[in-house]
């Protein structure tokens, strides 16, 4: 390690992100807070605005970071900037870390103007601002931004070559830099979770942790384990999430009746994974889904769509299964029936993935990776 830790303190590193709301990215910055130490990293975090009550933040004070609110009025404005200014002024981090569109085009030009380097994360495969000619309008702007930071990182090979097929950034500017997820001791039992949930201890459980966001495939999966419950006796799906599609969610979920679970916001989704069988993400794009890593962390295998980054952490075959897109509920209900009928198959692609995890995902790991990054931005 270079640069400022010749001093011998920890970089202090600072994490800049639009909200703190119930997101993969926005709920990943307790765990990177909980891998940083082992990396040599300090870490804080500030928040351009409230949503929805901030909910990821209960994580990171779990964590030991208090967020920092920066209180922007409006996105993409200069009034915005002069706040972000102020903000990181304040702070002075070694480095600044972006988070989302517009924490990246806020803070890139709020630390450059402070003579900070500036480190911009991008979640998700293509654009981020929306449809139509205002949405690209935002992805360029959020594009040019990004180019002014001192590196861009994909969180998966996906996202990058997306990015760079978009002819966003030069290649040599944007890494891959896989994601990571602390591990704690669960804090219930897999009987105790059912117990808690009424699900009875042999009965076959499938769970699906997302945002309830159009295109992760809960309708996908509601049909899927509806073809299987016949199969199945006592099949019930456990859904856990929060979002903007949650009556649609709910509409999909209505015709399994009382062997659909809707948990809503979670924040003991281990638990809920560790008591299930199988996850189902029969999602139509996805950059990097933390549900894949938290599965695999509890040696759960997984039924999955083979887009974006998944093919990066499921090993098709081995710790879970892959189908094709888009995702359909036969192919994913045959997939489910073929891990639900055979324990010993599950059993063996569980410690697969778990072994997979503990040499690729961890917190700690990716926080190094992570300070690779920062080491090679510094002066």
């Amino acid at each position: 390690m270079r640069g400022v830790t010749d001093t011998g303190r920890p970089l202090r590193v600072h994490v800049l992100i639009d909200s703190l709301n119930w997101g993969g990215a926005e709920t990943l910055l307790a765990d990177f807070a909980a891998g940083a130490p082992a990396a040599g990293l300090e870490v804080s975090v500030g928040y351009l605005q409230d949503v929805n009550g901030s909910p990821s933040a209960a994580r990171l004070r779990g964590a030991g970071v208090e967020p920092q609110l920066v209180g922007v009025r409006r996105l993409l404005d200069a009034e915005s900037v002069l706040r972000v200014r102020r903000h990181l002024a304040a702070v002075r981090p070694d480095v600044v870390h972006t988070h989302l569109g517009a924490a990246d085009v806020h803070g890139t030009l709020a630390a450059r103007s402070l003579r900070l380097p500036v480190v911009s994360t991008i979640h998700l495969v293509g654009g981020e601002g929306g449809d139509g000619a205002r949405g690209r309008a935002r992805d360029r702007v959020m594009a040019l931004a990004r180019r002014r930071s001192r590196r861009v990182i994909a969180v998966s090979d996906a996202a990058r070559r997306a990015y760079l097929d978009g002819g966003w950034d030069d290649p040599s500017h944007v890494v891959t830099v896989h994601n990571g997820i602390a591990v704690r001791p669960l804090r219930a039992t897999r009987e105790q979770t059912r117990a808690a949930l009424g699900v009875a201890p042999g009965a076959p459980l499938v769970v699906l942790v997302s945002v309830l966001r159009a295109g992760k495939g809960h309708e996908v999966a509601a049909e899927a384990v509806g073809r299987l419950r016949a199969r199945f006796p006592g099949l019930r799906l456990l859904v856990a999430g929060d979002g903007p599609d949650r009556d649609a969610v709910a509409r999909a979920l209505a015709p399994l009746g009382d062997a659909a679970l809707a948990l809503g916001f979670r924040d003991d989704a281990l638990e809920l994974i560790a008591a299930a069988d199988v996850l189902v993400l029969p999602t139509r794009m996805d950059a990097f889904p933390t549900a894949l890593l938290e599965a695999a962390a509890v040696g759960v295998p997984v039924v999955a769509t083979r887009v974006g980054g998944i093919p990066e952490i499921v090993d098709d075959g081995v710790t879970g299964l892959l189908v094709d897109p888009p995702p359909r509920a036969d192919a994913v209900a045959a997939a489910l029936g073929a891990l639900l009928a055979d324990p010993q198959r599950r059993a063996r692609m569980g410690a697969a993935a778990r072994e997979r995890f503990a040499t690729r995902f961890t917190a700690e790991s990716w926080a190094r990776r992570c300070r690779a990054v920062y080491d090679a931005v510094l002066p």
